[in-house]
């Protein structure tokens, strides 16, 4: 899908008005986001062996994540669609927490940034882990989801302190 050169926006008023970004220039934009699911080391166990009853929880969470990325502007109001250059989600578990920790980074050539992707990569990667362990643990918890890093664009780096 090719990228127009207009975004929608609301104002201050709340409403929706078309904002011309022909006239930014196309730079390489990337960004990096973060989150966890802390569960149960009986659990966590379950998700390292490959033993859940719906399947390989890394890998599927992995898809998922990559395919939310990819369809950010479906579930977020106002985001635009953007031809994504690269989607990279990493799950990796972590006994200390316990759980699971989760990043996303996201790059595109184009004239707005893709922080929102990035943070829906990993939303919903999170998510997919709940749902496929959530029969032997509720008690999950998704937590500390946040941008960690951007670069590109006018408003210069971002790094999370």
């Amino acid at each position: 899908m090719a990228q127009s050169s207009s975004l929608t926006h609301l104002d201050a008023s709340g409403a929706a008005n078309m904002v011309d970004v022909s006239a930014k220039p196309a730079t390489e934009r990337t960004a990096v986001a973060v989150g966890r699911v802390v569960m149960k080391p009986e659990t966590l166990a379950i998700v390292r062996a490959g033993d859940a009853k719906k399947g390989d929880v890394l890998g599927t969470a992995r898809l998922a994540g990559i395919m939310a990325a990819k369809r950010t502007h479906e579930l977020i109001p106002l985001c635009h669609p953007l031809l994504l250059t690269k989607v990279a989600v990493d799950l990796t578990p972590d006994d200390g927490l316990p759980g699971v920790r989760v990043s996303a980074t996201v790059k595109v050539s184009g004239q707005t940034g893709v922080e929102m992707e990035a943070l829906t990569a990993v939303s919903v990667a999170c998510l997919t882990v709940y749902d496929m362990v959530k029969a032997v643990d509720r008690g999950m918890r998704i937590e500390a989801i946040h941008l960690v890093e951007k670069t590109g664009g006018a408003s210069g780096p971002y790094r999370a302190p």
